[in-house]
């Protein structure tokens, strides 16, 4: 009898399958590699023994297996034929090319400086991932978001710690939806949700004191990239020279509000 059935459980239909091993219409769940990845990456504890920077290095090369390349490439070349802006730039194909040096030439207080200073004082590289020339469209869109990581961390408002990655993460996840075919974000935007939901979930199961800084950081982050233009496609170089919040503006980096999250990111024991 239904009525015997819990509500929750109401409409579950048995399956069969002739395969001898895992296997589901999802590519992600289909992935071994991926299914490890997610258990440990959003249950596990924080330790300076597995860095949190290490789970996106593992991630991403994973993704790059399951993800339709193909498919990826014809939603890219059908948004260029739409979006005349989004055409220009990838026919432009800039990359960032800059040094440290370069950037503690820009006057104090600018973005450029700011930034510089960061990298300088922490002994940090500029790039997250070496350099590398890209061979498709995806490729390209892969450096650049890598390229401006760390200014996006700047001009959304998010402090470099790991609550402060928050802020990023959801302004591209809020803003990306907003220029581009749907199918086409969910395969781009599938390692910023995942990264951005590992620290939401470890937060909030081992540092439960930290979770209302983590829900005020991703609440920061989307008014960023709904009030934002594109800014996966800024080329940040123009903007140096000028205070922080003067590269917004020329950005139209809109509703960024700095967020100390120093404070609560130190009960992760790895940042201690």
């Amino acid at each position: 009898m239904v009525e015997d059935v819990p509500y929750l459980a109401r409409g579950v239909q048995k399956r069969t399958t002739e395969s001898s091993t895992l296997i589901s219409s999802s590519a992600y769940l289909n992935e071994p590699r991926l299914r490890e990845w997610v258990a440990t990456a959003f249950l596990r504890r924080s330790g300076k023994d597995l860095p949190t920077s290490f789970d996106t290095h593992r991630l991403y090369p994973i993704l790059f297996d399951i993800l339709p390349l193909d498919r990826i490439e014809e939603l890219f070349t059908q948004e260029r034929k739409r979006w005349p802006e989004l055409d220009r730039w990838f026919s432009k194909g800039f990359s960032s090319t800059f040094t440290i040096k370069d950037l503690l030439g820009y006057p104090p207080g600018s973005l450029g400086h700011v930034f510089g200073t960061y990298l300088a004082d922490n002994n940090f590289e500029i790039d997250i991932v070496p350099r590398f020339e890209p061979k498709s469209q995806f490729e390209y869109y892969s450096l650049r978001s890598g390229q401006t990581h760390d200014l996006e961390h700047i001009l959304c408002g998010g402090g470099f710690d790991i609550l402060g990655e928050l802020v990023p993460y959801y302004a591209r996840l809020s803003n990306v939806p907003r220029f581009l075919d749907p199918e086409l974000v969910g395969y781009i935007n599938a390692g910023q949700l995942l990264g951005s939901l590992r620290v939401l979930a470890r937060t909030g199961l081992h540092y439960q004191q930290s979770f209302p800084t983590a829900l005020t950081a991703i609440r920061h982050g989307m008014d960023v990239g709904e009030q934002s233009g594109p800014f996966f496609m800024a080329k940040y170089e123009d903007v140096f020279h000028m205070s922080v919040s003067e590269a917004r503006e020329a950005l139209d980096i809109r509703g960024a509000v700095a967020l100390d999250s120093r404070e609560a990111s130190l009960v992760w024991p790895e940042y201690r």
